[in-house]
């Protein structure tokens, strides 16, 4: 029987499908007001975070209270966008300055209680700043700001709360965590299990190589590396420890595997389309850009297993394992037709992708009516749509709550100056050199990510770094594809490492293990951002297919020798001259 706290309880399916329709809605409906898409999308989000996942009695009354208040204030907002509009960001009035401080209050509690403390006290920060900041000597203070004109700014005009990250959200993210939940309600993920097993399954190492196909193609629409672990996980860790893996490098595959999803195209999580808004490039060249990086992170990921299997008996998957070819191509048409729609109305059709994504989602919901033996059933159906709108309506509210509260940040930034001056300190501290700008921006990724999911360490990073990079001559493009990759580091690298954690728990096995055996196998994560700032052709897949071919060759050259002498089982010395002839390779050959 449901109640109230069920996932399917009739409330929440409709309130999903409610969130759904809005945001394919938007695609259709023209253009419509920052000041009234933006606030709707936020009032959407709230019972997802506030009540649906709270735990507690006190949790879920506050809950209550906080979204119907929460509501009311976006209501507001969305109401009266036309005269707030005209006031240009400055506030007149009590009730519109209650409305606004209430509204920050409200977007820190959502990620407060969504993702943990980390980031809303980074964004508690940001405004003590913009408040208490005219009192700062020197070049990192400024020169004060009217409470009206700052909080108004925040709320009641398009920066801050209701900024262009908000509506990267609100018009791209939205409709593409539809899609993957759509395709997840499916067959899709035994499609991909399917075909990964077919493919690599009966390869020296085979269950991790399936794992490692199943979960890129897995978490190129998850865009959660520990999402990712979670599900694809449940199945490939019990098959590598049934084969006799080592618990160890059980969890450390499926860590390193899960979290490539968020760099693999087409989806790559939320971060392809925030780049999209923040360098202005078409999103079609950012997937062509991130496509070669992303198969070398694969590839190296690959080329370690095999190391590994000169250390451990890496066995594959028995034949009496593996489905039949008529499985695989039955499953495959679960995901490859949805994905197929969506590429040809990018590529062939010439549509943005939202639109294209909207119909690739017709065509997963129509899949919803078949199982794998292609049996129609409408029941299934509705309880498959159920699930869908469910899973969209939470993963939304989740990824919406990050970027609203990283959208103060942002703004603070902009209103103060502060970016600016951060960026001028790493170019002094850097001597004005590109090399140790690069290392001073991987290690505030690499720490700023271990508190903050992977979207919001990339946006908050690249803000104040990115300028700082363009300035010493890095493309954009390159400037940000290099400080996303690197604020993917905390999932694998300790001392916070989410993947890894979970996978850890999974196999029932010491996490700093795991960890280890992680960073070893996933050591394209660490150097191919670097292969690309001295390689740049790598990413020029759309306008030097040649090039980017041929250099991305010589980086694969170097990696396989980087990742056999990290891992293989070799005499000391050929082990150091296969790392040092690997790292020879790419940044001077």
């Amino acid at each position: 029987m449901l109640t109230t706290n069920s996932p399917l309880h009739p409330a929440w399916v409709a309130l999903g499908a409610m969130t759904v329709i809005f945001h394919i809605g938007l695609i259709f409906y023209g253009l419509t007001p920052a000041l009234v898409s933006r606030p709707i999308h936020m009032a959407l989000i709230l019972p997802w975070i506030l009540i649906f996942a709270a735990s507690t009695p006190l949790q879920r009354i506050s809950g209550w209270v906080l979204t119907l208040l929460g509501v009311a204030a976006c209501g507001y907002i969305a109401f009266n966008s036309t005269s707030l509009a005209n006031q240009y960001g400055f506030i007149y009035g009590d009730t519109q300055m209650i409305i606004g401080v209430f509204l920050i209050f409200l977007a820190l509690e959502m990620a407060r209680r969504a993702i943990g403390w980390p980031l809303p006290c980074v964004a508690l920060l940001a405004l003590a700043y913009a408040v208490f900041g005219d009192h700062i000597p020197g070049q990192f203070g400024h020169p004060g700001l009217p409470m009206q004109s700052f909080v108004g700014t925040l709320t009641i005009a398009e920066g801050g709360l209701w900024g262009k990250l908000t509506g990267v959200s609100v018009g791209v993210v939205a409709v593409f965590v539809i899609f993957g939940a759509v395709l997840n309600a499916g067959e899709a993920g035994r499609g991909f299990m399917n075909m990964a097993s077919a493919f690599a399954g009966r390869l020296t190492g085979g269950a991790a190589k399936v794992s490692v196909i199943s979960s890129a193609l897995m978490g190129s629409i998850s865009g959660s590396a520990s999402a990712n672990v979670a599900s694809t996980g449940a199945i490939t860790i019990p098959t590598m420890r049934r084969l006799g893996y080592p618990k160890s490098l059980a969890g450390a595959v499926e860590a390193v595997a899960s979290s490539g999803g968020q760099i693999m195209p087409p989806l790559m999580g939320a971060g392809a389309f925030v780049m999209v808004e923040l360098t202005g490039t078409p999103y079609t060249q950012i997937m062509a850009a991130a496509t070669l990086p992303a198969l070398l992170y694969f590839f190296t990921v690959w080329m370690g297993i095999n190391a590994y299997a000169t250390r451990h008996d890496l066995r594959p998957i028995a034949a009496s394992e593996q489905p039949t070819r008529k499985e695989v191509v039955v499953t495959s048409l679960f995901f490859a037709v949805p994905f197929a729609i969506l590429l040809e109305r990018i590529f062939v059709g010439g549509y943005t992708p939202q639109y294209a994504a909207s119909i690739a989602v017709l065509a997963g919901v129509l899949l919803l009516l078949f199982d794998v033996t292609l049996t129609f059933s409408f029941r299934q159906f509705w309880v498959r749509l159920g699930e869908a709108v469910v899973t969209a309506g939470k993963q939304i509210a989740m990824i919406g709550a990050i970027i609203i509260c990283a959208s103060l940040v942002i703004g603070v930034l902009s209103l103060t100056g502060l970016g600016v001056k951060i960026t001028s300190g790493i170019l002094s501290l850097s001597g004005e050199m590109l090399w140790p700008a690069l290392l001073l921006t991987a290690l505030a990724c690499l720490v700023l990510g271990m508190e903050v999911p992977t979207t919001a360490a990339y946006v908050i990073c690249v803000s104040v770094a990115g300028p700082a990079l363009s300035a010493l001559g890095l493309e954009p493009l390159l400037a940000h594809l290099f400080v996303f990759w690197f604020a993917l580091l905390s999932t694998i690298t300790p001392p916070v490492c989410g993947g890894v954690f979970i996978a850890a728990g999974m196999v029932e096995e010491n996490w700093l293990k795991v960890a280890l055996k992680a960073m070893a196998l996933g050591i394209g994560l660490y150097v191919i951002p670097l292969a690309m700032v001295a390689n740049p052709d790598i990413i020029g897949l759309a306008t030097a297919p040649l090039s980017a071919g041929l250099y991305t060759l010589k980086v694969a050259v170097g990696l396989s020798a980087i990742s056999y002498g990290v891992i293989a089982r070799r005499a000391f010395w050929l082990r150091t001259l296969l790392v040092i002839a690997g790292l020879l390779v790419i940044f001077w050959v």
